[in-house]
């Protein structure tokens, strides 16, 4: 009986004065929308009209370089993190083998590691002067680079290694779930029909965890085209490396602008074509039972190599630079915590946590709005607000300068002619530059999180709280909110490790004599002085390993049955 007066308030609550209120929510979500969108649009305004043309000088000297360069570098990374992210998945998920427990949330830790961070730390562990090559040229006898050959860490492929080894826990993490989720009946039918485990692996559970790996690798390819430390360090000529040369040592924005423009397009083929590669495809589960995965038993000298090839992704991933870094800590302890760091790693957990409240908050508004209005539009556009991860923090951050300098010119013009003043520059190279970009970039996570949790509240919640009097806030805040604050804090969290982590970004939009960890690690790095950045290197990773070690429980938990006696171990 109360569940049914609660459904006949909800319905009430639809049809009445709520109307009024849902218009509030909708034109609030739109203006949030529309604002979070104003520097994409800003660029691609800036390109077709562009105050000096460039454009051309560009297309017939570093044009090519550019596109050839951030292809191969595609190519090389999804191509690694593919083999490795799926392989180790099957593996951990399918096979029973020395480790494999630790592996399940082992493989996810190269995920706390920036590229930036390892590139630094291999580099100064392969280079010429490395102890690496020192070591080598002591025992061989040799006395010059001629005498031998020694793979060249700053190159293209250098900079692939560098970031498929912390970028293929995305695709681990989206294949482990995907396997997790698959029934052992459709596997089992695969043995009865006469096919072994690799063949079933083949012909069955990758066709089935497709979509998963699909999505997987283009994550990794969106953070492929968002790197600049690990090119500018490695003098690899990718777009990203080359609007910052157009920017800052062309004094162009416009050219900055055209080229942010043309690797939008990268990202636009990327998203069109993990769409098409799941055109008409649907998966579903074919039985709602579900058992205990099947276990094969790996022994010998196949069990050593599973196990080799789990631990060789940890080992070069996390491990090694981890260990690195804190010999260097510990070495340089005096340089490396002098007050400037802790100044500076004061500002990144400010930036951070800043963004990460207002990218919940206006994540808690638009998902809120969502629900209670509804509507394809209104869903249309809150996700178009959430596409800024899919888009490269240097051209968000050419848009979020251009659009913030258009409003200090409106704001400065305005008050010149009714007061006589100058206001000059309010918002451009401020703090809330950089806010607003880490708001316009990690919008995605906090809405993504939030809207999947909202989703799972039953609508009956709000019939239940018309019939008590409350209105649609009063309703969000003492009901929503405190049953999806597990969601929230995840959201908060996965924000803030983002933003502590982020580069590109940060060194445009970050106000003179401003920085933080990911800034000053950078430049010492660049200056050939890990040992004076390692904390502040440490403290970058130590930040990510929280979200990491989250992750992993929820993956785990994911598979229909866990914990259940008799059914998932």
């Amino acid at each position: 009986m109360t569940s049914m007066v609660a459904r006949t308030a909800g319905a009430a609550w639809r049809r009445t004065d709520w109307r009024s209120w849902a218009n509030g929510w909708t034109l609030g979500t739109m203006a949030i929308a529309l604002a979070v969108m104003v520097p994409v649009i800003a660029v691609i305004t800036l390109a077709f009209n562009p105050s000096d043309d460039i454009w051309r000088h560009l297309a017939s000297t570093v044009l090519p370089m550019y596109i050839g360069t951030t292809l191969q570098l595609m190519v090389g990374v999804g191509i690694g993190t593919f083999m490795i992210g799926v392989g180790s998945a099957w593996l951990v998920t399918m096979c029973r083998f020395p480790g494999r427990r630790v592996f399940e949330w082992a493989l996810l830790l190269p995920m706390a590691v920036p590229a930036y961070v390892i590139a630094y730390v291999y580099t100064d562990i392969l280079e010429y002067a490395g102890p690496l090559q020192k070591g080598l040229r002591e025992i061989f006898g040799w006395t010059g680079k001629s005498q031998y050959w020694f793979p060249e860490i700053r190159s293209l492929g250098g900079a692939v290694s560098m970031m498929t080894l912390v970028l293929y826990p995305y695709v681990y993490m989206l294949s482990r779930a995907a396997f997790l989720e698959q029934s052992v009946c459709v596997l089992e039918a695969s043995r009865v029909l006469g096919r072994g485990p690799w063949r079933s692996f083949f012909s069955v559970a990758l066709p089935l965890a497709r979509p998963a790996i699909v999505i997987g690798v283009s994550l990794v390819l969106m953070e492929t085209l968002n790197d600049f430390g690990t090119v500018d360090f490695f003098a690899v000529n990718t777009f990203t490396l080359g609007i910052f040369d157009v920017w800052l040592n062309m004094n162009n924005v416009a050219g900055a602008a055209q080229l942010a423009s043309l690797l939008l397009l990268f990202v636009v083929a990327l998203i069109f074509l993990e769409r098409f590669s799941r055109r008409k495809q649907r998966f579903h589960h074919t039985t709602t039972k579900y058992k205990a995965l099947p276990g094969y038993r790996l022994a010998g000298t196949i069990g050593a190599l599973s196990f080799a090839a789990c631990f060789i992704p940890v080992l070069l991933g996390f491990l090694l630079p981890s260990g690195v870094l804190a010999a260097y800590a510990v070495t340089y302890f005096e340089d490396a915590a002098n007050p400037a760091v802790l100044a500076h790693a004061a500002n990144s957990v400010m930036l951070s946590s800043l963004a990460a409240v207002l990218a919940v908050a206006v994540a808690i508004f638009m998902a809120y709005g969502v629900r209670i209005k509804g509507g394809k539009v209104l869903k249309a556009v809150a996700r178009l607000a959430s596409m800024g991860y899919a888009v490269p923090g240097s051209v968000l951050a050419v848009g979020v300068i251009v659009s913030l300098a258009s409003l200090d010119n409106a704001v400065d013009g305005f008050f010149r002619e009714t007061f006589g003043i100058s206001t000059g520059l309010l918002f451009s190279g401020t703090i809330a530059a950089v806010t607003f970009g880490y708001l316009v970039r990690f919008l995605a996570l906090s809405y993504g999180t939030v809207e999947a949790s909202l989703s799972k509240v039953t609508p009956n919640m709000e019939g239940a709280a018309r019939c008590l009097g409350h209105g649609p806030f009063s309703t969000m805040r003492r009901v929503h909110v405190p049953l999806i604050k597990s969601s929230v804090l995840t959201a908060a969290i996965l924000v803030f490790v983002d933003c502590m982590k982020e580069l590109p970004m940060t060194v445009i939009l970050r106000p003179f004599n401003f920085q933080t960890l990911a800034t000053f690690v950078h430049q010492y790095a660049s200056d050939e002085q890990l040992g004076e950045a390692s904390l502040a290197a440490l403290a970058i990773v130590g930040t990510g390993i929280l979200p990491v070690l989250f992750l992993s429980m929820a993956i785990t938990r994911s598979r229909p049955g866990h914990g259940r006696q008799g059914e998932v171990s």
